[in-house]
């Protein structure tokens, strides 16, 4: 056994130690994490897999990440390559491509050739990007990605040096077709002594190996730990739109919430070693782009941060302490502000375009429980909001006795089981809000025009929590969900109409978990079933001008409502609607969701007004919404962009309202 040999083993049976070391230490800190069930439906997950994490789907969703599916796929391609690198390293004699059938061996030097240069390219192209075209959702060239970058280009000139110096000296060990390697051998080295093509070649062969163990070793010390976790989250991702929470176990001496890092799941810390920080979350996340303090991608950064800075209190025989990082606080990288928490309207926008599929909402939520379930910190004027719901069920506090004063003057029965097939829930908007009660109005006149049997609960109505849950009050949304799915369940409801999505998402998707099965529909969807149906004969008019659509949060991205109204817009006014830039799963937040409606904006731009702004880019008559939380949000901003007379907002229900005969 030759010197180099001989070292090289030493130096690789050190370096594969010190990265399984590593890695260990780094993965074993995840069983600190609460419990969580990620291995059902095996098949389904290895099939998501294929798609999101090989097939890179999301990635490619926008056009650079095409040069990411070329950095990514070659370096799987290459780690075939590699590891015959480090293993011929130990046995030269023995082990190598060029021991296989010369076909085989030429298709291979064909593919590691062109797939290396590729590499080269797209590197090439990444530190461009970076240097002079960043986009403001990314770092330009930090530490870690100048490192990294630098490494794969290293990397890939040690290949093409090595492999030209083999060409150049010729023998079994060279290529038997490298186009490119050929290319720089016949260009560069023709006619070079072999004596100085022999030491070229194990300078080259030395640097390859160094890199590449360094490269190895460096990747659980740095944000590309996500080249280790990123495939495998991908196939523990939720197979299910994440638009719900989990129930919490109240019992005594249970913590509620995540005070701290380990009271996540997991998958939840998983979630962390995945992020890519791409920026892609932050570039969507209303709040970010408004200037407030909340940016989901340093969010998930400091998770992880808190998860290793606080490693040694995390152990079986140790507990949490004094000198720990705490989780939540102004103690900077690592801590995640309050300010921040309270920021997020939980539009979902930061999940929808993940490429790893970590879920940002619910962390952000869990730690909103922390706060408020264990130490009643929570934004002041929030206290009279619980208080309302709790006392009066309604965030107004307005007295239960007045929910069916809408219904004045106007048809409205008592829900009836056998008798009525939907009960329409109105919602504490569709009650209270004096704008709102339009778009009650509205929908009765459209239900009734259509001869469907429907009935409310009136003065027994009650509120649906979705403000509690969002803000992380998970207790007395409990007890509200609870109470509320007996009542559904003594009244024989069956059916439900909701105005608003986030009575929707509750109803249908939150109170799944405290066993309420039953159909819950949008307005939208009955009104446009309802035309298509031709039970709801319209009369087109153009008196609205140009309609705008806007997508709600809660109606679209958490529950996949996109076609419905703007059918049923396009059956009312004889045109389809315009549209904003943003729109559908990528359209933004009007500002109002997460409990945000029940908050002032005190930092930065109004998130309402960034949407006004680009809806009046289409230069519209008439802004068309699905929810009262928009509505007010809406006409909030025209009102501060001055222009409230110019362009109206108008519900679905009234817009079809204005056209029935």
């Amino acid at each position: 056994m030759s010197s180099r040999m001989i070292v090289f083993a030493v130096v690789l049976v050190f370096a594969l130690a010190f990265f399984g070391w590593s890695c260990y230490k780094r993965f074993h800190l995840l069983t600190r994490g609460r419990p969580e069930d990620r291995f059902d439906n095996l098949g389904r997950r290895f099939q998501s897999m294929l798609i999101y994490a090989f097939g890179q789907r999301r990635v490619v969703g926008r056009r650079y990440g095409w040069n990411h599916f070329v950095i990514f796929w070659a370096f799987l391609i290459l780690l075939v390559a590699n590891t015959e690198f480090l293993l011929s390293g130990l046995a030269p004699d023995y082990i190598g491509f060029w021991r296989l059938p010369e076909g085989i061996y030429s298709v291979l030097s064909v593919v590691f050739d062109v797939t290396s240069a590729l590499a080269l390219l797209a590197v090439a192209l990444a530190f461009v990007r970076r240097l002079f075209f960043a986009p403001p959702y990314i770092d330009k060239l930090s530490r870690d990605a100048t490192l990294i970058l630098a490494m794969i280009a290293l990397l890939m000139v040690a290949y093409f040096g090595l492999n030209a110096a083999k060409i150049a000296q010729g023998g079994a060990e060279a290529p038997k077709y490298a186009p490119i390697s050929g290319a720089i051998a016949q260009t560069f080295l023709s006619g070079a002594p072999t004596a100085s093509l022999a030491v070229l070649s194990q300078v080259f062969w030395w640097i390859h190996a160094l890199v590449l163990l360094a490269f190895l070793n460096y990747l659980p010390y740095s944000k590309h730990m996500h080249i280790l976790a990123a495939i495998p989250n991908c196939f523990f991702r939720s197979l299910e739109k994440v638009n719900t929470q989990p129930r919490e176990d109240f019992v005594k001496d249970n913590t509620f919430g995540a005070g701290q890092v380990d009271h996540f799941t997991w998958k939840a810390l998983f979630d962390s070693y995945a992020c890519t920080e791409c920026g892609r979350c932050s570039d969507v996340c209303p709040s970010t782009s408004t200037g407030k303090p909340l940016n989901p991608k340093l969010l998930i950064h400091d998770i992880k941060v808190n998860l290793l800075k606080n490693a040694p209190y995390l152990s079986k025989h140790a507990a949490m302490n004094g000198h720990a990082l705490p989780l939540i606080g102004d103690n900077g990288p690592g801590s995640v502000s309050a300010e921040a928490l309270w920021a997020c309207t939980t539009c979902g926008a930061c999940m929808e375009v993940c490429p790893v599929f970590i879920e940002h909402v619910p962390k952000i939520v869990d730690m909103r429980r922390g706060q408020v379930e264990m130490k009643a910190e929570f934004p002041d004027n929030l206290l009279a909001v619980f208080e309302s719901i709790e006392l009066r069920s309604n965030p107004w506090g307005i007295a239960p006795s007045e929910r069916a004063n809408w219904t004045r003057g106007h048809l409205a029965l008592p829900f009836e089981a056998g008798k009525t097939e939907y009960l329409f829930f109105v919602g504490c908007a569709g009650a209270f809000d004096a704008r709102s009660r339009q778009t009650t109005l509205a929908i009765a006149r459209i239900l009734s025009a259509a001869g469907v049997s429907w009935g409310i609960l009136g003065k027994d109505e009650p509120c649906c929590g979705d403000t509690l849950r969002r803000l992380g009050n998970e207790y007395m949304f409990d007890q509200v969900a609870e109470q509320n799915v007996k009542l559904f369940q003594e009244k024989g409801v069956t059916k439900i109409i909701t105005q608003c999505p986030h009575c929707l998402s509750t109803l249908k998707n939150d109170y799944r978990q405290y066993g309420l099965a039953v159909e819950v529909v949008h307005h939208s969807q009955l009104i446009n079933s309802l035309i298509e149906e031709g039970r709801l004969p319209l009369k087109a008019t153009g008196a609205l001008g140009k309609v705008v659509f806007h997508d709600s949060c809660y109606l679209g991205r958490y529950n996949s409502i996109y076609d419905a109204p703007r059918k049923a817009i396009a059956s009312a006014t004889g045109a389809a609607p315009a549209e904003m830039d943003r729109r559908q799963e990528g359209a933004f937040c009007c500002g109002a969701g997460g409990g945000r409606m029940w908050l002032e904006e005190g930092v930065g731009k109004h998130i309402n007004v960034t949407r006004v702004e680009e809806a009046l880019r289409v230069a519209p008559d008439t802004v068309c919404v699905c929810c009262p939380y928009c509505m007010t949000m809406f006409e909030d901003a025209l009102k501060d962009k001055n222009v409230d007379e110019k362009v109206r907002v108008l519900d679905l229900a009234e817009v079809v309202s204005r056209a029935l005969p």
